[in-house]
């Protein structure tokens, strides 16, 4: 399938969308419990089922209106299906919120290897987005790396330490924020080290 334009508001709708169909999801159940086939089950669990299939019809229509998935969306998506599908088969919420941690994990990870072999990974898929000196790319995927870093550290405090709904409410805003957040306080690093527009030739 050919790359396609896809209009940016629609794509933020279709990666947010999931997210918020969770949170009101968990709200509207969230004190409740369902017996199915003899196993009770917590509302939570039930939201975690229909979130699967929501987060990968969403993955699917970015990827036929765009022509494309990121490799961060596809393992996004992979590992939805693999810890959301084990807490609903194991009826444990603590799986699902593991989640973020391994999936900001993995980002740093895959980051730092790059960094460690002189590459900035982040360069090979933001590149069109962001036209950035070299050596721009390599100080904000440092930096990006600790962040992810530092978020999957706080995810594992906070759902070791804190209630489902305060979880819950981290997930939905506090992860959200903090991403826009992070790019949003790197514009000095962009002006500095963005490629400067081409003077047209002079007769």
């Amino acid at each position: 399938m050919a790359d396609k334009k896809l209009n940016p508001f629609v794509k933020l709708a279709l990666e947010l969308g999931p997210i918020v169909a969770f949170f009101a999801g968990y709200v509207a159940l969230r004190d409740r419990s369902f017996s199915i086939g003899g196993t009770e089950y917590q509302g939570f669990i039930l939201v975690t089922a229909g979130f699967i299939p929501v987060m990968l019809a969403s993955t699917g229509l970015i990827w036929w209106l765009s022509g494309k998935l990121s490799k961060m969306q596809i393992a996004t998506a992979v590992l939805v299906v693999l810890f959301g599908g084990l807490t609903v088969w194991l009826n444990d919420d603590r799986f699902f919120k593991m989640k973020p941690t391994m999936i900001y994990a993995l980002f740093a990870a895959v980051l730092g290897f790059g960094l460690l072999r002189g590459e900035s990974y982040l360069q090979y898929v933001m590149e069109e987005m962001m036209p950035l000196k070299r050596e721009g790319w390599m100080i904000l995927t440092r930096r990006l790396a600790g962040f992810f870093a530092g978020l999957a550290v706080l995810n594992e405090v906070i759902w070791r330490t804190m209630s489902t709904d305060a979880w819950v409410n981290f997930k939905t805003f506090g992860l959200t924020i903090a991403v826009f957040a992070f790019f949003m306080t790197q514009g000095k690093l962009f002006q500095t080290y963005a490629f400067e527009a081409k003077e047209p030739d002079e007769d």
